[in-house]
């Protein structure tokens, strides 16, 4: 007699990124917000589920999971505008990413990495967890390309402490390339290449060198470049993007946001 193979439990956290609802990091985030529900009762990061049996929900709303499932995964690059937010849904009815895409291809696609709300340029949005791990975790140091417009003009000495690193959080960033591109009485553009990307990391620093962000645009996650791309607009990632993606030099750094 044949037996049914047992069902293993999983961690929610790994069980959400390999259906391809959502990466780890932000399954950790809304467990720790109590958005998550396990069979109707607040889920705990230690929780384990099985597909099938165990029901999962978000906000109340049930998630669909799929996994073992052979599927299409979908990415895409995004150019993010100023004043959107970088996240699935707002609690105080702001609009996000998401709400840029008509509902049909928003649906399973969540933020990789983020750019704050007042930042614009290229974003990517992916239902592939396994591929939002591999370019948020911490041990990779991605290169992110930036063009920021700061206030006044930043002096030889200030450039050189901007590229050697600054305590930031009690912790020295890494070193960066920081190149002035022009300047104006009042502005300066800047080009800034990061492999690290702690909170609000060059708007913080920016402001604390005396010459605060008027503007930031990311143009590139490593050597996929935002290019002709117009604000608001999206293209589908092929298969040589995704290879470019991942074939980013990787190093020990952080990476939570800029």
């Amino acid at each position: 007699m044949e037996h049914s193979p047992i069902a293993v439990p999983e961690r929610l956290q790994k069980l959400l990124s390999r259906a391809g609802i959502m990466s780890r990091r932000q399954a950790d985030a809304l467990l720790k917000a109590g958005r998550l529900q396990l069979n109707g009762r607040p889920a705990q990061p230690g929780d384990r589920a099985v597909v099938g049996v165990d029901c999962i929900t978000l906000d109340g709303e049930l998630l669909h999971l799929s996994v073992g499932v052979q599927r299409q995964r979908r990415t895409m690059l995004l150019h993010k505008p100023p004043g959107v937010l970088c996240s699935c849904r707002d609690p105080h009815g702001r609009p996000t990413v998401l709400d840029l895409l008509p509902p049909e291809l928003a649906r399973g696609l969540y933020p990789v990495g983020r750019l704050d709300q007042e930042s614009e340029g290229a974003l990517l949005l992916t239902d592939d967890g396994d591929l939002a791990l591999k370019l948020t975790h911490p041990r990779h140091g991605h290169q992110k390309t930036y063009r920021v417009w700061v206030r006044g003009v930043p002096s030889k000495h200030t450039m050189a402490v901007w590229r050697s690193g600054l305590l930031l959080d009690g912790q020295r960033t890494r070193p960066a390339q920081v190149e002035l591109k022009y300047s104006r009485a009042k502005s300066s553009c800047l080009h800034i290449v990061l492999r690290e990307g702690r909170k609000r990391q060059i708007r913080r620093i920016a402001a604390q060198l005396g010459h605060p962000v008027q503007r930031l645009q990311r143009l590139a996650i490593g050597a996929l470049a935002l290019g002709s791309l117009a604000s608001g607009s999206w293209r589908w990632l092929e298969a040589t993007d995704i290879a470019l993606l991942l074939a980013m030099d990787q190093s020990p750094t952080t990476t939570t946001g800029v």
